[in-house]
């Protein structure tokens, strides 16, 4: 390091300014980089990283309830979508399941979720949220697996097909509860909250959960670079576009010194 400080030293002034410029570079965009951006219409949120209030750009609309926006009509979809499979589901399980308790898990889940879908209805009226009619793909394959099986084996997919889904829609309606702006959706994610917890209770009851198969816990000492909550997000820029930025202009201007050294 000092043989190369005193070849530095021995630079002219204009090759030592020349030096200056990849150094410049870094630590102008990695500081221009790391400077929050001002708040938008499109972040939900202020200057001072308080969430307010929404815009019609942003696919939200005014209400007697309040605010209603995308992910408050995304619950409705999902919650109507888990009753048009689930009580199917149930429906088959109460007629083929190999155990009784199965069968009475079946029968309660169906007549519970006939219950939250005529609640979901109500809600999405007056929102004057559209509601899907039938199953998506992924629910119809669902249904027809538990068809073509028999015995024990439509007992272990009925019970673990239906945990997943209920685990699903649970943190959806975790997110929503947490962050809706609209009074009716926000009594909606409580209620249909319960009926989650309740079908998850009873499914884990059977003691056929393969808990394997279901998504992990977030890890808290690395979570998700953006989680978006009722249409929010967060805002700045990723930190590893930060440091290739970084990386780049530091690796330029170690190139133009040892060129500088090498042409000495």
């Amino acid at each position: 390091m000092a043989v190369v400080r005193g070849r530095l030293s021995r630079l002219s002034r204009p090759w030592r300014l020349g030096l200056l410029g990849p150094v410049a570079l870094a630590l102008t965009v990695g500081g221009l980089l790391l400077v929050p951006r001002p708040a938008s219409a499109h972040d939900g949120h202020d200057a001072h990283g308080v969430y307010g209030a929404p815009s019609a750009a942003d696919g939200w609309t005014e209400t007697k309830w309040g605010p209603l926006g995308p992910a408050d009509r995304d619950l409705l979809v999902k919650v109507r979508w888990a009753g048009l499979w689930e009580m199917p589901a149930g429906d088959q399980a109460q007629r083929r399941a190999v155990n009784p308790a199965i069968r009475q898990i079946g029968a309660k889940i169906s007549a519970e979720h006939h219950d939250l879908d005529e609640a979901t209805r109500e809600v999405a009226a007056k929102l004057g949220v559209a509601l899907p009619n039938e199953p998506n793909s992924a629910q119809r394959d669902w249904l027809s697996e538990m068809y073509n099986a028999t015995g024990e084996e439509f007992d272990r997919i009925f019970i673990n097909r239906l945990r997943a889904a209920h685990g699903s829609v649970f943190s959806v309606i975790a997110f929503v509860r947490a962050g809706t702006r609209n009074e009716l959706i926000r009594q909606f994610a409580a209620t249909g909250n319960e009926y989650v917890m309740r079908h998850m209770g009873y499914l884990e009851s059977s003691g056929l959960v393969d808990w394997a198969t279901l998504p992990a816990p977030p890890d808290p000492y690395n979570p998700p670079e953006v989680i978006r909550v009722a249409g929010l997000g967060t805002r700045g820029i990723d930190p590893i576009v930060i440091w290739a930025v970084l990386g780049t202009a530091a690796i330029a201007g170690l190139i133009a010194t040892l060129r500088v050294l090498r042409a000495r």
